[in-house]
């Protein structure tokens, strides 16, 4: 069947229809994406004969793998596509200059405890290396950015984040802090190394990427938000430029500018990282997106 198919009559009457174009009731903005997500997926139903049980199959994965979206976004591209697209945007807006932003991810928790600078992120005893990471928050003319509040998240050395830890074992807030920057814009942080983690084995996720030939790894990385005001808020992270997954990251979270290596002394490793924010231009630009995020008390 060629997708011409999805051109007739009775398919746009019946898209019509779905999306309530005729009535004066609903989102008009909603009734046009709506109508043109449906004719998207009728059109790849066709293109590649997709049989009824493979649609419903398809429906069935879905309605199990609820639990799994917030990986499923970074794992197929979708959440660094909006990246890019926001690049491709300020671009057009004449906005250059600035850290690189990347993928947030499904595992920020809000309300972690409010700390002063040189802060150990790690509550829990963990038999692995301590990091500590040092740098500057600047403007775009390399100006010290004041009352910064640097959120920093991260996972143990077995890969699982506080509060989304299969094990239950870590205390609320493990490798998590606001911190507080002085007027120099200067940071310091140490922790416990974070390692790399996998989708759960099993998983919806899991499931798709083994079915597309590819894995689930990501490699070790510390996620920060940046906040200040007069300032766009940031949404980046590092990924530890000599983890053999650098290069692979599941969730497409690797950018070019985002991998400083460790130096590795002893049981020790450093990493000196600095953060470029860009002005806002409005009050908007300084506050967080909003996404559905863990919220403890």
């Amino acid at each position: 069947m060629d997708v011409s198919f999805v051109g007739t009559p009775p398919i746009q009457d019946l898209l019509d229809r779905v999306a309530g174009v005729s009535s004066p009731e609903g989102d008009p903005r909603l009734k046009a994406i709506v109508r043109d997500l449906i004719e998207s997926i009728m059109t790849v139903i066709v293109r590649h004969d997709i049989g009824e049980d493979e649609v419903w199959g398809a429906v069935s994965y879905l309605q199990k793998s609820a639990g799994e979206f917030g990986l499923l976004m970074p794992g197929t591209g979708i959440e660094h596509f909006l990246d890019l697209l926001m690049d491709a945007k300020d671009a057009e807006a004449g906005r250059t200059g600035g850290t690189p932003r990347t993928i947030e991810g499904p595992l920020y928790v809000e309300n972690a405890p409010l700390v002063d600078n040189d802060a150990n992120l790690t509550s829990d005893p963990d038999d692995t290396d301590t990091l500590y990471m040092t740098g500057r928050v600047r403007g775009p003319d390399g100006e010290a950015v004041e009352n910064v509040i640097l959120h920093v998240w991260h996972a143990d050395s077995k890969g699982f984040y506080s509060h989304f830890d299969p094990t239950h074992e870590q205390t609320p807030f493990n490798n998590r802090r606001r911190i507080r920057l002085g007027a120099d814009g200067r940071y310091a942080f140490h922790s416990k190394m974070p390692n790399g983690y996998s989708v759960p084995p099993g998983g919806a996720s899991d499931t798709l990427m083994k079915a597309l030939g590819r894995h689930g790894n990501r490699p070790a990385h510390v996620h920060f938000f940046v906040e200040a005001p007069g300032y766009r808020q940031l949404t980046t992270q590092i990924n530890f430029g000599d983890d053999p997954f650098a290069a692979d990251d599941f969730a497409f979270g690797t950018r070019e500018g985002l991998l400083p290596v460790p130096n590795r002394q002893g049981d020790t490793a450093h990493i000196a990282f600095d953060f470029e924010l860009q002005r806002a231009d409005e009050k908007a630009d300084e506050t967080f997106s909003t996404r559905e995020r863990l919220v403890v008390a």
